[in-house]
């Protein structure tokens, strides 16, 4: 489907990895002073596999998956934005719709590729452009289910943001699961006019982007549409 159109966060500048949890769901990140991008990346595992097949792991699981494609998940990474100027969208594959722009056609978020068998080793990433995140207003980042049966257990989905301005990885884990939810909410990116706050989500909702859209209140025209 395409479209038109709790508590204080922490800051940390620590060099270890950050993994934000239900009793710890927000961290926020300094304004950058000399541009680089926030950098989304999505990995999961696409195997189905069959009954006590547990999924492939590593590189050289990845490798596999790529020589012997199945019909496991296929997982997309895609957002919900909105801008300063009140202007939204959604950036996915799905419609080729993987950048979103600002008003003076500066590029502000791009989606850099489809791995639609997961066996990419790096995954799918969602870029934003830092010299541009005045314009932004707030991102929510999300996790669709293509295609496949929804296995959200299984594809063990872990989200990653890395930025310059916080100094070890900032890590999103879906460790949860509704398997008859075909979408997930996964984080909460808002400009708080000193940088910007994550905020943990891993909000399962049944539907698809519509769904997702109307549980958030961002108002989009939503259409039909294929990759």
């Amino acid at each position: 489907m395409t479209a038109s159109g709790k508590g204080e966060p922490e800051k940390s500048s620590s060099s270890a990895k950050v993994t934000l949890t239900k009793n710890a769901p927000r961290i926020s990140l300094d304004k950058p002073q000399a541009g680089g991008e926030l950098s989304v990346n999505l990995n999961w595992n696409a195997r189905s596999g069959g009954p006590g097949q547990g999924a492939k792991r590593g590189f050289l699981g990845k490798l596999q998956a790529a020589l012997q494609p199945d019909q496991g998940v296929d997982l997309d990474l895609g957002c919900l934005w909105e801008f300063a100027d009140g202007s939204k969208g959604v950036v996915q594959a799905l419609g080729n719709a993987f950048t979103a722009r600002d008003s003076s056609g500066h590029t502000v978020l791009s989606l850099d590729g489809d791995d639609r068998s997961g066996a990419a080793v790096a995954g799918e990433n969602l870029r934003l452009d830092l010299a541009r995140v005045d314009a932004v207003r707030r991102i929510l980042v999300f996790a669709l289910i293509y295609q496949g049966t929804p296995n959200w257990a299984q594809a063990q989905g872990v989200v990653t943001l890395t930025s310059p301005t916080h100094q070890g990885p900032v890590e999103v884990v879906l460790d949860e699961a509704d398997e008859q939810a075909r979408i997930c909410a996964i984080a909460l990116i808002e400009n708080t006019g000193q940088g910007l706050s994550v905020q943990r989500e891993v909000r399962y909702v049944r539907g698809a982007q519509r769904a997702l859209d109307q549980a958030y209140g961002w108002g989009l025209d939503w259409t039909p549409g294929r990759k």
